[in-house]
């Protein structure tokens, strides 16, 4: 299947990718009744332009074709994956990287002011939690405001080209049917982005709110010095092993690359913070 979108069996074949991704497998008749349903009335996709484009899935080695029923092949899922990363942003990757970095940030700067300072058991807990709660909180709205307004913009420019692509389409009624269908669907799609990022922007307070006061949970109820040192470790393990684990997989980049990278950038970033909390 190309990327490109250049005829109507291709906007169908997005939507059946979409539709598929979740059960692997439906009926026929369920499919074309999803078809209708994202159409609204705006357009009337035939059967015959649904089997059209199920016949070429099955050629491409996407799906199993059968009598009544479509199935997913493993090439079709992983391709289904990634149509719905690009449209959808159900990919949770900004979000989970950050939350883990600014969760553990967080935490190992309360730890260690709290550490250097020799604050009480009372005050550190207000002070740690509400340092924590900011960011988290901060994440939040950022996530929320910032992910919809871009992931729309994007959703608006990949229309914009898929409608350029199909607008050479010769046949008129065939164009016709092409562009009211993609319309319908990535209007469809904006309501869909929208949860994706309340989901997204949920994932990242969470996430930072977690990575951040597990280690200072642990300092304040540990007796010192195991304190310290249970705290540091639990904010080695989040950098150094879930966050680069997840980081390396999702860029395919070496672990040892990935680790020097972030532990870098983790040790500035904390530094920064210290110096700017100890000036102010």
């Amino acid at each position: 299947m190309s990327f490109e979108i250049q005829e109507l069996p291709d906007v169908i074949k997005v939507v059946v990718l979409l539709n598929l991704e979740k059960k692997k497998e439906m009926r026929k008749t369920l499919l074309k009744k999803r078809l209708d349903k994202i159409c609204a009335g705006r357009v009337s996709i035939e059967m015959s332009d649904l089997e059209k484009a199920l016949r070429e899935m099955a050629s491409e080695g996407l799906i199993i074709n059968g009598e009544d029923t479509v199935k997913l092949t493993p090439q079709g899922l992983k391709l289904s994956k990634e149509w719905e990363s690009l449209l959808l942003k159900k990919d949770p990757i900004i979000e989970v990287v950050a939350g883990l970095v600014d969760g553990s940030i967080t935490g190992l700067v309360v730890v260690l002011s709290a550490f250097i300072a020799g604050l009480a058991a009372k005050t550190a807990v207000f002070a740690a939690f509400l340092t924590l709660t900011a960011v988290a909180v901060t994440n939040f709205s950022s996530f929320l405001l910032g992910g919809i307004t871009e992931d729309l913009a994007d959703i608006m420019t990949l229309q914009t080209l898929m409608n350029f692509s199909l607008s050479d389409i010769p046949d008129r009624k065939e164009r016709t049917k092409s562009l009211a269908l993609l319309k319908s669907l990535f209007t469809l799609l904006q309501r869909e982005v929208n949860r994706a990022n309340l989901y997204a922007a949920l994932i990242c307070s969470t996430t930072t709110f977690l990575a951040g006061s597990i280690p200072i949970i642990a300092y304040l109820a540990l007796p010192e010095p195991f304190n310290t040192v249970i705290a540091l470790a639990i904010v080695g393990a989040v950098v150094g092993v879930f966050l680069v684990r997840y980081r390396s997989k999702k860029t395919r980049v070496n672990w040892k690359i990935t680790l020097i990278e972030t532990m870098v950038i983790v040790a500035i970033a904390t530094l920064a913070s210290l110096l700017l909390g100890g000036i102010a």
